[in-house]
C-alpha cells in the first residue's frame, strides 16, 4: 500500500474545519495535526482523535508533515505566515488579495527556495479555478474580453477584513453581481464595465459596546483593496440577527470570455460555480493542490507556484494512465 501524504493544518477557523472535512474524503492523505495560535485545549476538531498543537511548536514537526495547509486570513495572517512557514514546510495557501499576489509570490518563493520546499499560493476558486478559466479564455479567444462576476455570496476574505476593523465585534460581507451587467456580457455586446458597475457589496456588522457606528462605517467603505472601489452598504445588526440570518456561507460566480473567431463568428466561454459552503469548497481545492505540492517537491521542484503553473493531472489521486483512460 502506498504511504499516505501527511498533512498539517495551520489555523482552525471555517477554512481549517473545511480542510479537516476534505481530508476525511481523501483516502491518500492523513491529518497529522491542527496547529493554532489559540489555546489548543479550547479547540474541538471534528475527528475524535485529531491532535491539536500550539502553532509556535510547529518547527518540531518538520519531519512529520509532508504538506502544511495554511488557513489564515489574507489581510494579516498570510503575509507573515506564508514566507515564514514556506521556509520550514511544503505549503499551500489561499492568499486572495489579487493586487498583492506578485509581491506575496516573491516573498514566499524566496523562502521556499532557501528551504528547498514547494509552496503553492493563492489556491481556491478565485484566485484559483477562476484564474485558470481566465487564462483559457484569453489563450483560446485572443480577440475578446473576459468578465468575472462574484456572488451573490459571502466572501471569507472580505468578511475577515470587516471583522478586523476596530469597533467590530462580528460581521460578514456579501458580494452581489449586477444582473444587468451580466446580461449585457452574455448578449455578446462586450461592454466596458467599471468595478462599480459589476458588483455591489453589503456588510452586516455587530458593533463592540460603545463603538462609534459612523467611524466603523467610514473605515469599511474607504478600505483600500476591499471596499473603496465599490458601492458598499453597511448594516448594523444584533449578534442574534447575525447568528440567525447570516451563519451559512454560500457563494458562487462566473467567468465569461466573449470573443470572436474567423470572419466575425461570436464565441462564448463560461465557467460557473454555485456553493452552499464557500470555506468547504475552498478547502477542497486546497487539499487537491496539496497533493500537487507533495508530488512537485518529490520531483525536486522547489519555490513558489500558482495554479497557472500546475498540470491538472497532479491534482488527482489517479495515475496518469487511469486519467487517460477515464477522463480524456
Amino acid at each position: 500500500m502506498t504511504e499516505k501524504i501527511r498533512i498539517g493544518i495551520a489555523g482552525y477557523g471555517n477554512l481549517g474545519r473545511g480542510v479537516e472535512m476534505a481530508l476525511a474524503r481523501s483516502s491518500d492523505m492523513q491529518l497529522v495535526g491542527i496547529f493554532t495560535r489559540r489555546d489548543p485545549s479550547t479547540i474541538e476538531p471534528m475527528g475524535p482523535d485529531v491532535p491539536v498543537y500550539a502553532l509556535d511548536t510547529i518547527e518540531g514537526f518538520r519531519d512529520r508533515i509532508d504538506v502544511l495547509i495554511l488557513c489564515g486570513g489574507s489581510k494579516n495572517d498570510l503575509p507573515e505566515q506564508g514566507p515564514a512557514l514556506a521556509a520550514l514546510f511544503n505549503t499551500v495557501d489561499s492568499f486572495d488579495t489579487h493586487n498583492k499576489i506578485p509581491e506575496y509570490f516573491a516573498a514566499v518563493d524566496e523562502s521556499a527556495r532557501a528551504g528547498r520546499h514547494t509552496a503553492i499560493i493563492s489556491v481556491g476558486w478565485d484566485p484559483g479555478l477562476f484564474s485558470l478559466n481566465r487564462l483559457f479564455g484569453e489563450a483560446i479567444l485572443p480577440e475578446g474580453a473576459t468578465y468575472t462576476f462574484w456572488g451573490k455570496g459571502l466572501s471569507q476574505g472580505h468578511s475577515d477584513a470587516v471583522r478586523r476593523v476596530p469597533g467590530v465585534r462580528a460581521g460578514v460581507q456579501y458580494t452581489i453581481p449586477s444582473a444587468a451587467a451580466m446580461e449585457r456580457v452574455r448578449s455578446g455586446e462586450r461592454p466596458q464595465l467599471s468595478t462599480r458597475e459589476k458588483h455591489t457589496r453589503e456588510c452586516y456588522v455587530v458593533l463592540e459596546e460603545g463603538a462609534d457606528a459612523k467611524a466603523v462605517e467610514q473605515a469599511i467603505v474607504t478600505m483600500p483593496d476591499y471596499f473603496a472601489d465599490y458601492d458598499t452598504t453597511v448594516h448594523f445588526i444584533s449578534e442574534e440577527e447575525l447568528r440567525r440570518d447570516h451563519s451559512a456561507m454560500p457563494h458562487g460566480g462566473f467567468v465569461i470570455r466573449s470573443g470572436q473567431t474567423g470572419a466575425g463568428s461570436k464565441q462564448m466561454m463560461e465557467f460557473s460555480i454555485k456553493l452552499d459552503s464557500n470555506p468547504e469548497f475552498t478547502a477542497s481545492v486546497l487539499v487537491a493542490y496539496a497533493r500537487a505540492a507533495f508530488r512537485l517537491h518529490r520531483n525536486g521542484e522547489y519555490g513558489a507556484r500558482t495554479v497557472l503553473d500546475i498540470a491538472p493531472g497532479l491534482l488527482s489521486p489517479k495515475s496518469p494512465a487511469q486519467l487517460r483512460k477515464e477522463l480524456l
